[in-house]
């Protein structure tokens, strides 16, 4: 594999191999300045910035219902602007086109990333589905 190529992969710019040429010197030459860097064994060490990402764990998605009719529909604000709003607006949808389907508005304790044990808690006791409004 040339050198030109092997940069490229490790995601390095092909301008380094003029480095040593924009300073007046062969690309291959050894300095006569010796320093840890530059061993002039030609051999390149790099370290991928972006680390060793950890596993990532899948989760399925939860099962499907066939009907809301019937069913309770947990309609969570977690704090983001305007979204009580909306949610307003999805459970007076709700009212008026399906009034056999039962809506309950909660709101999330804490900020969006925190988690909320009781809530999660409430709706897998009581709940069939959940709608909640994160925003952006």
């Amino acid at each position: 594999m040339n050198r030109r190529k092997l940069l490229s992969l490790l995601g390095m710019s092909p301008a380094l191999l003029a480095a040593n040429t924009a300073l007046g010197k062969p690309a291959n030459s050894v300095s006569a300045n010796p320093n840890p860097v530059d061993s002039g064994s030609g051999k390149i060490t790099a370290v991928n910035p972006k680390g060793t990402p950890p596993p990532i764990q899948l989760i399925p998605m939860a099962p499907r219902l066939d009907t809301l009719n019937g069913k309770t529909v947990y309609l969570v604000d977690t704090g983001f602007h305007g979204s009580d709003v909306l949610l307003m607006q999805i459970q007076a949808w709700f009212t008026r086109n399906m009034p056999g389907t039962t809506t309950v508005f909660k709101r999330k304790a804490g900020p969006y990333a925190e988690d909320d044990p009781a809530l999660w808690k409430e709706i897998k006791e009581k709940g069939n589905a959940v709608i909640m409004a994160v925003g952006h």
